[in-house]
């Protein structure tokens, strides 16, 4: 499915908007990535001894993949709420960059803040990925709109993942259920070297591979958040001296 030109007359309604982007989630691999990563989450929700509905709200409340392990995992091994909802938000602090990175791709001179509300809410990991591939081919007074399409999309197909999950918990090994978690973070990896095409995000990509091992030895649970830091702020260096000698 190719998306209309620019200047497409489908692009004139809102409505149509969002319908293309409904239908942009049958363009990306990353849609079954994550209905087979909410598979092995609802799986995990059942057993945790979680109900179903509460499954689907954490997902629609939530929506992030990890963050919803975390909070499955803390409050199912007797964490307090308070416990569990501190832990979420610091897992959640990595998606506000992407957040920072995805709405100034959708704002236009006369967006009003409290239009952005939802689609910051929906952008997680798959959602920042997409929105670098598929923005630049929608208008952008229809952007917001698009990336609602979008957003709602994989959230149905995950609330979908959650309930058909939850119902085969019994049929799925330990084995199996972590091979599937394991998907998400390998689809990311590739998505973003895919997506990556300044020097800068190279740099940014490998040496956050490369500083990751050696992060993962100071045991202080904050390996990615120090490797991430570290590998971003020497790419941001590299960017600027590039910049400086152009």
């Amino acid at each position: 499915m190719a998306l209309p030109p620019l200047d497409s007359p489908q692009w004139q309604s809102p409505w149509r908007a969002f319908a293309w982007g409904l239908r942009s989630i049958t363009q990306t691999i990353l849609t079954i990535v994550l209905f087979v990563t909410y598979l092995g989450i609802g799986a995990l929700a059942h057993d945790s001894h979680f109900s179903l509905l509460w499954a689907l709200c954490s997902t629609l409340f939530v929506w992030a993949g990890p963050a919803q392990i975390i909070l499955i995992t803390t409050l199912g091994s007797g964490a307090t709420v308070i416990q569990s909802a501190i832990a979420v938000t610091v897992s959640a602090i990595r998606l506000f960059p992407m957040v920072v990175s995805v709405l100034p791709l959708m704002r236009t001179p006369t967006t009003k803040r409290r239009e952005l509300v939802f689609a910051a809410h929906l952008t997680a990991v798959t959602l920042w990925v997409e929105c670098h591939r598929f923005l630049p081919q929608v208008p952008r007074e229809r952007r917001i709109a698009f990336v609602h399409g979008l957003g709602c999309g994989l959230v149905s197909v995950c609330l979908t993942a959650n309930t058909v999950g939850y119902f085969l918990a019994a049929n799925l090994t330990q084995t199996l259920g972590a091979a599937i978690l394991l998907l998400t973070p390998l689809s990311f990896l590739f998505s973003t070297a895919r997506n990556s095409r300044e020097v800068a995000d190279v740099v940014a990509l490998a040496l956050g591979i490369l500083l990751y091992p050696l992060a993962a030895k100071m045991n202080s649970g904050l390996d990615i958040l120090v490797s991430g830091v570290v590998a971003g702020t020497i790419a941001y260096g590299v960017h600027w001296w590039r910049e400086v000698r152009a």
